[in-house]
């Protein structure tokens, strides 16, 4: 994805699902290309490696994205996994709303 990125800096690319073992490759992209984002479903909060939880509390602040993966990961137990993570209280409505609502340019 990082040369895709790069070769369309238009195109906004969404990076589902936090990942082992890639993770660390996922978060740089985020990182580095400023149309680069990542959603948070399919996996439950409390199995998100350090490396995203860290970073999502930084530098990726506004880069990362709810998302549940429904049916299979309610939002109500997703919602109470998220709670439980080390992440500042100003980081949290970021990653739950106002990054997707910039993204996807919906005003607000």
């Amino acid at each position: 994805l990082d040369a895709v990125a790069a070769d369309f800096p238009e195109l906004q690319i969404i990076m589902a699902h936090p990942s082992v073992p890639w993770q660390d490759e996922a978060n740089s992209i985020a990182t580095h290309k400023a149309n680069v984002f990542i959603d948070l479903s399919g996996w439950s909060p409390k199995y998100f490696p350090e490396s995203l939880v860290r970073m999502a509390n930084s530098v990726l602040q506004d880069k990362v994205l709810f998302g549940t993966d429904f049916p299979l990961i309610t939002p109500q137990k997703w919602l109470g996994a998220f709670a439980d993570l080390p992440l500042k209280d100003e980081v949290r409505p970021k990653i739950l709303k106002h990054n997707a609502v910039r993204l996807l340019g919906l005003g607000g």
